[in-house]
């Protein structure tokens, strides 16, 4: 067995020492938000590392809604799950038709209007904030969830339907000819040749546009408003806005908050990176 050389060696240590402040940075901000979720009110800001009196009756109270911020959570929860999922199936079917448009059907001018689509990233989501409330209340859509919906789907789409596009450009014209060959419409070529190849990245760009929209903060705040129209993420915000804020149960909240996106994650991750790179090499 060879031994490690010292140029190795040091490449390691150079990466160990970029990568535990990394960790470090990640996981200490999760590890405060548990250890308020586990720790009674009167002991939340001691300071301990771990709380001299851990206790589950923050979970308890968050989830039977025992406090008048919680009054919805479950109501809420069902808000943001419904308006990540629309976004995710939504910008799924946009970016899908769009990438096969360009990329396998050659439509003209195609390219050019996803370019100047990813020009739109340009401009940071936040300038566009302010624009996007105010067309959706000439369309009379605020406090409306599709206000969001369509809003998150906007952002998303762009990036997807790049992504998709070169994941498509990298897969064999040959069977295009092929199945044309054979008499197939170019429905068929979607449905039997281009979705089955394609849906390691179709998965990956779903999940994508699910987690945008899960964790979106800013347009969920301007665009809902009534307290059983915002989501979850937005409700945990007003316990700010309290004199007293009872830090434990919002951060109780949160780390019930993480559990879907995690689970989404580790459910599709072996998709994700595969997914979001398979046109950066072309074969």
């Amino acid at each position: 067995m060879k031994s490690p050389t010292f140029k190795q060696v040091t490449t390691e240590a150079k990466l160990l020492l970029i990568g535990i402040p990394l960790l470090l940075w990640t996981v200490v901000p999760v590890y405060h938000m548990v250890l308020f979720a586990i720790s009674p009110k009167d002991s939340a800001f001691a300071g301990n590392l771990w709380p001299s009196h851990p206790t589950l009756r923050n979970f308890s109270i968050v989830l039977s809604q025992q406090h008048h911020y919680l009054s919805h959570f479950w109501l809420q929860f069902w808000n943001s799950l419904l308006i990540a999922v629309s976004v995710g199936v939504l910008t799924l079917l946009v970016a899908t038709f769009a990438a096969f448009a360009i990329s396998r059907l050659k439509v003209k001018g195609g390219r050019t209007i996803m370019n100047l689509a990813l020009f739109t990233y340009f401009i940071p989501a936040a300038f566009l904030a302010v624009p996007m409330y105010k067309t959706m209340g000439n369309y009379g859509l605020l406090n409306n969830q599709w206000a969001l919906i369509l809003a998150m789907v906007t952002i998303a789409s762009p990036y997807s339907i790049w992504v998709l596009k070169q994941a498509s450009d990298n897969l064999p014209h040959e069977l295009d000819e092929a199945a044309k060959m054979d008499g197939a419409s170019p429905l068929q070529l979607f449905r039997l040749v281009y979705l089955p190849l394609m849906t390691p990245s179709l998965v990956a760009v779903g999940t994508y546009a699910l987690l945008l929209a899960w964790n979106e903060y800013l347009y969920a705040f301007l665009l809902l408003s009534n307290d059983r129209q915002i989501t979850l993420g937005v409700a945990l915000g007003n316990f700010l806005a309290a004199d007293d804020s009872p830090w434990e149960l919002l951060m109780t909240g949160g780390v019930i908050y993480t559990f879907p996106p995690a689970a989404i994650y580790y459910t599709f991750k072996r998709y994700m990176v595969g997914g979001l790179t398979a046109g950066a090499v072309k074969s």
